[in-house]
């Protein structure tokens, strides 16, 4: 639980604001406004603020795309 972590979990949630229901908007604006004031979350806070996270944002791997640029085999 650092500055950096909040910070992170905070500008990745912006997106997904118009996604969140009426008390999860009310938590995430109060702690955009604790952020503002450069407060640390205590441990309740900053679960809550984990536990939206991980509900909306998602971090899909990326794909590899080596396999379409290599050249094909002739197994003549």
């Amino acid at each position: 639980m650092n500055y950096r972590d909040q910070k992170k979990q905070i500008d990745a949630l912006k997106r997904y604001e118009n996604k969140m229901d009426k008390k999860e908007l009310e938590d995430y604006k109060i702690f955009v406004k604790r952020q503002k004031d450069d407060e640390d979350f205590d441990t309740i806070s900053f679960k809550k603020l984990s536990d939206l996270y991980v509900k909306y944002y998602v971090n899909r791997p990326k794909k590899s795309l080596d396999s379409l640029f290599k050249k094909p085999e002739n197994n003549e």
